[in-house]
């Protein structure tokens, strides 16, 4: 792994960090701002720019884009809980399609990973195998 994808990955993990303390200190403008740059910023370096412009620009991702940019917007302009509502459509939608990814890799995580082995939680995550039938069901 390159230094500038550990790079981007920090950033990334910043990003969600700074979102996560905006959102428990009751929808911090400032906070929830920092973590939205730091976010696409480390998305950005992971991936590289003109992968994250081809990911951005897909014509499936269009929706996605447009809720999650407007709502970045609307947080920077200072109305946090319509952006956050945005932005969690709008991610929700563009990243559906790594769920199971993510679910296979938390899996292999020491604590985590017994967490999410358990028999309730993974008949909830093997009834969904594909999160873009549950996104679909919302966006009729």
């Amino acid at each position: 792994m390159s230094d500038r994808k550990k790079i981007g990955l920090g950033l990334t993990g910043f990003g969600v960090f700074f979102s996560f303390l905006g959102i428990i200190f009751f929808l911090d403008k400032g906070l929830l701002a920092m973590g939205n740059i730091l976010f696409i910023s480390g998305v950005t370096l992971t991936i590289g720019l003109k992968s994250t412009m081809q990911f951005f620009m897909k014509r499936q991702n269009y929706k996605g884009t447009l809720s999650f940019f407007v709502g970045f917007f609307l947080v920077i302009i200072g109305w946090p809980i319509f952006g956050m509502i945005l932005e969690a459509y709008g991610f929700i939608v563009l990243f559906s399609g790594f769920w199971p990814t993510l679910a296979v890799f938390i899996q292999r995580i020491p604590i985590l990973g017994w967490l999410f082995q358990q028999p309730y939680i993974r008949s909830e995550s093997d009834g969904h195998k594909n999160m873009r039938e549950l996104v679909n069901i919302f966006t009729i």
